[in-house]
């Protein structure tokens, strides 16, 4: 079992990564990596981080993991929810697309799984899944992915024509603005059952509201590059809106604090909308609300969304505040309630 709240399972069929932008910073992956690479006990990590002043870093390096762990979904009958690549980013530039290939044939021989793919090389998942419509409608080049990951051929019951999977939910994680800015249009422009993205660590204000109307009405059907389009239906450019958006305060070393309001504002714009929201957890810090002076261990967080040092706050007024709590004080409740929707 997965301790992540949005999933059931972890499929890890590669290892190591790079840092790309400011979500990677405090990135949990990097120290579990460095650990097992230490432990030994897992050939395909070594070399993928190596030890800086803050900790283990990533090194760029990627490992494929061995055949039993790439097939591992295969040998589950179970119908389960599976994150793929929680050590790693399937769409890493060092990724070469025949062991993309071999994770998409996994994924096409298990109906009965869903499988989560999330990635910040958006540019690259909509290369990729764009090249790889015709991945269905040309059987030999199936067969041979899945001969290559599975070591037989696929049975007659497996329809190799369904592209994109439909057992297959991709995403993109968008940190702050720019981020989304820069993901997102590119994930709609790509093949996909289900489309979300996953706004954790959250640092920053996120306004994704132009993205998750579904087309059909007009003004509301948004196009290959994110921009509105007034003939929903009748253009080939349109492409529905986000399924799902997942927010989540970071934890961990180091942690950064995420303001109360930019997780309100992600919720009120999927509750408008019609689109599953997920709230995962506050991460190491709480919200509090504390009269008088703040003391060095709290970050007050003005209502314009700022966030200042607990000094700023010295006229003893009362501000909204967040305080460094741990992950398990602080909780998953936003307003009182979880909020834990999935897309039907």
């Amino acid at each position: 079992m997965s301790s992540i709240e949005w999933t059931e399972r972890t499929w890890n069929p590669i290892a190591g990564c790079s840092v790309v932008s400011p979500g990677c910073t405090n990135c949990y992956a990097m120290r579990m990596a460095h650990r097992l690479e230490s432990m030994g006990s897992a050939p395909h990590y070594a070399g993928t981080t190596e030890m800086s002043r803050g900790g283990p870093v990533w090194t760029g390096k990627i490992g494929v993991a061995p055949e039993r762990a790439l097939t591992a979904p295969l040998h589950r009958r179970k119908p389960t929810v599976y994150f793929v690549n929680s050590m790693s980013d399937l769409f890493h530039e060092a990724v070469p697309d025949e062991v993309i290939d071999r994770v998409f044939a996994v994924m096409a021989l298990c109906p009965q799984h869903k499988f989560q793919v999330l990635t910040k090389r958006a540019a690259r998942l909509r290369e990729y899944m764009g090249r790889r419509e015709s991945f269905g409608r040309h059987p030999s080049m199936v067969h041979a992915a899945i001969m290559a990951a599975t070591g037989r051929w696929s049975t007659p019951a497996l329809d190799l024509r369904a592209w994109p999977l439909p057992n297959v939910w991709l995403g993109v994680s968008a940190e702050d603005q720019r981020r989304a800015d820069e993901r997102v249009p590119h994930l709609l422009a790509t093949p996909a059952a289900v489309r979300f993205v996953s706004a954790e660590p959250l640092l920053g204000p996120v306004d994704l509201h132009q993205w998750l109307h579904p087309s059909g009405a007009a003004g509301q059907c948004v196009s290959i590059d994110g921009d509105w389009c007034h003939e929903p239906g009748t253009c080939s450019c349109c492409r529905r809106g986000l399924d799902w958006v997942i927010v989540g305060g970071e934890s961990g070393p180091g942690a950064r604090p995420m303001h109360p309001d930019w997780a309100r504002s992600l919720r009120d714009q999927c509750t408008a909308a019609g689109v599953a929201f997920f709230f995962k957890q506050w991460g190491a810090w709480a919200a509090v609300r504390r009269e008088g002076p703040d003391d060095a261990s709290n970050v007050t967080i003005w209502p314009d969304g700022k966030v200042g040092s607990g000094s700023a706050n010295a006229n003893g007024g009362v501000g909204r505040q967040v305080q460094r709590v741990g992950k398990r004080a602080a909780g998953r409740l936003l307003d009182g309630r979880t909020w834990d929707q999935v897309p039907a």
